[in-house]
């Protein structure tokens, strides 16, 4: 079995490696990844908010230990899989930010904050958490709980101020569990590319979740912790004052979905492209087109498609050729690129393409230094 570290281990360190990688391979430039790092870090502490990035983006003990150094007060995780490996690795203060609500799941949630260190979960539905309070009480541990708000895509979340209230009291009867606070996370206005148009999308989302923190607080329940936001709207989620921690979790590695964002109102871009997809031409048999070893198993496709970063002109188009292979279409690209020639390209979304590999080639300038596994890799469940 040729695993990554078998084909480059003897790589790392070795001046220029990275143009001896296997391909396709997924590699992280490790220093404009610590640029990154601290750039959202700088920004929440300026601004007087903690920062708990969502670790669904990177699923890396190893990324998440880098935003713990840097001031991070704990990770988020999308699944109670991802968060049994990342406590596993030592991460402390994990958010579980989908409700956690099968039985087998709930069973294994309660094992978890038994004997893991500041878990948290959000619940949005009165039974779940008396199922939770039930799986605890097995344990004999209790669980900090967050209300999960639905902020208008009826995807999960209380859907009203008034079942937000009737949860926080079925949570404060429940000897087990513990409420802390609520999480509103506006996923669809993330990726809206024009600040002012995503500006007044959140302005209008966040006057309602102030609706329900407000009633909220007149039953008694006053929200210790607000979370939420994301590395399209943290600077304007920020400046609306809501939220008393930010979730943004792609700023670490950016993708195509949100470089073609303006995240700063018309400024600088804050944050770096740090992810790629190494490649190379397979094939180059027609002037106006050469063909590439990265498909559908190497990058996700929900997101639109992949742009050229290096070794080929950035205006070449990209297209999916199937499984295994994807053309760059650009005027005479035939006739500069040979068959082994290296190119890196920008991944569509970078959540998704990162599931798809096993490790990540860290690299600083053109040297391999490091791979680090994907810890939680495919631990959807």
């Amino acid at each position: 079995m040729t695993s990554d570290r078998i084909l480059h281990d003897a790589l790392i360190g070795r001046q220029g490696s990275r143009a001896d990688l296997n391909t396709p391979v997924l590699v992280i430039d490790r220093d404009a990844l610590d640029r990154n790092i601290a750039t959202m870090a700088a920004c929440a502490t300026a601004a007087g908010v903690a920062l708990r990035p969502h670790a669904k983006t990177h699923k890396s003990v190893d990324i998440a230990r880098r935003q713990l150094e840097a001031g991070a007060v704990g990770v988020c995780c999308a699944k109670i899989g991802e968060a049994e490996v990342l406590a596993d690795g030592g991460i402390a203060g994990i958010l579980i930010t989908s409700p956690v609500a099968a039985p087998a799941a709930v069973a294994r949630l309660a094992k978890l904050a038994a004997r893991a260190e500041g878990v948290m979960a959000v619940v949005d539905h009165p039974a779940v958490a008396e199922r939770l309070n039930a799986a605890l009480a097995a344990e004999d541990a209790r669980l900090d709980m967050i209300i999960d708000i639905d902020p208008g895509i009826a995807r999960t979340g209380v859907a009203s101020a008034g079942s937000a209230v009737a949860l926080a009291r079925t949570i404060d009867a429940l000897p087990h569990l513990a409420y802390c606070g609520v999480q509103y996370y506006c996923g669809s206005q993330q990726h809206i590319e024009n600040y002012v148009e995503r500006r007044a999308a959140i302005i209008e989302r966040t006057d309602y979740l102030r609706e329900v923190i407000a009633a909220l607080a007149e039953a008694g329940f006053a929200p210790r912790i607000v979370t939420g936001s994301g590395t399209g709207t943290h600077r304007i989620d920020i400046e609306l004052g809501v939220f008393t921690e930010l979730q943004a979790g792609s700023y670490v590695f950016m993708d195509k979905q949100y470089l073609d964002c303006d995240l700063a109102g018309g400024e600088p871009p804050p944050f770096e492209a740090t992810l790629a997809v190494d490649a190379r031409v397979v094939s180059a048999n027609h002037s106006g087109l050469v063909t590439i070893d990265a498909g559908f198993k190497a990058l996700s496709t929900d997101g639109g498609v992949a742009v050229v970063q290096r070794g080929a002109p950035e205006s070449a188009v990209f297209a999916f050729m199937g499984d295994e292979h994807a053309a760059l279409v650009a005027p005479g690209i035939g006739d500069d690129l040979s068959p082994g020639d290296p190119v890196s390209l920008i991944v569509p979304h970078c959540d998704p393409t990162v599931n798809l590999y096993d490790h990540y080639h860290v690299v600083a300038g053109d040297t391999l230094v490091d791979i680090w596994p994907v810890s939680a890799r495919g631990r959807s469940r």
